[in-house]
């Protein structure tokens, strides 16, 4: 499934660390760091606890990108 995500370009942008925004959105920094490499793709709370905190829509951080041969 091709979910793109800008979550480091927002949470380097806020100023935040991985550990902090770890806390900060109830995961681990492990996870974070997963997430932003696009190795793990968030459940939809967590996603939109990670755009409330960055003050971004979901959206605006994730985006799916349709496979054309789909």
């Amino acid at each position: 499934m091709p979910l793109v995500n800008k979550v480091k370009e927002y949470r380097v942008a806020a100023g935040i660390n991985q550990q902090e925004f770890g806390r900060l959105v109830g995961a681990s920094r492990q996870t974070i760091s997963s997430i932003e490499c696009g190795d793990y793709h968030p459940s939809v709370l967590v996603a939109l606890k990670i755009a409330k905190i960055l003050k971004v829509s979901v959206e605006e951080i994730f985006e799916f990108e349709e496979d054309s041969n789909e």
